[in-house]
């Protein structure tokens, strides 16, 4: 059984950084793409980004594009999630999350659709 585990969340001022993990266990991710989701008090959840099985593409949510880096390390079988420039609008619970099926080509989007599962969540508070 996949098991996701997020880590790494906080409180921070804004303009602070975080990084984000997401480490797997009972399985192997070498061949599966991973989405970054995040959700606010009173709101959907949202994709944040995501990663290629290959790790040479990668997507992000215009409103992080430029401020948070998606990684990969297939050693540790971890995901990461590096955000900079915080704002108070990234406050939400930070979820990880993988599709159902293995795909080692296709980049998936950043709806919550595409993904199968999840980890129970990190949260990240962005406040002065």
């Amino acid at each position: 059984q996949l098991q996701l585990v997020e880590s790494g969340g906080g409180l921070v001022q804004p303009g602070g950084s975080l990084r984000l993990s997401c480490v797997a266990s009972g399985y192997n991710l070498d061949y599966y793409p991973i989405g970054w989701f995040r959700q606010a008090p009173g709101k959907e959840r949202e994709g944040v980004s995501c990663i290629s099985a290959s790790a040479d593409r990668s997507n992000y949510a215009d409103s992080v594009k430029g401020r948070f880096t998606i990684s990969r390390d297939h050693t540790k079988n971890t995901v990461y999630l590096q955000m900079n420039s915080l704002k108070p609008e990234d406050t939400a619970v930070y979820y990880c999350a993988v599709p159902r099926y293995s795909d080692y080509v296709s980049l998936p989007g950043l709806s919550t659709d595409e993904y199968h599962y999840w980890g129970q969540g990190t949260q990240v508070t962005v406040s002065s």
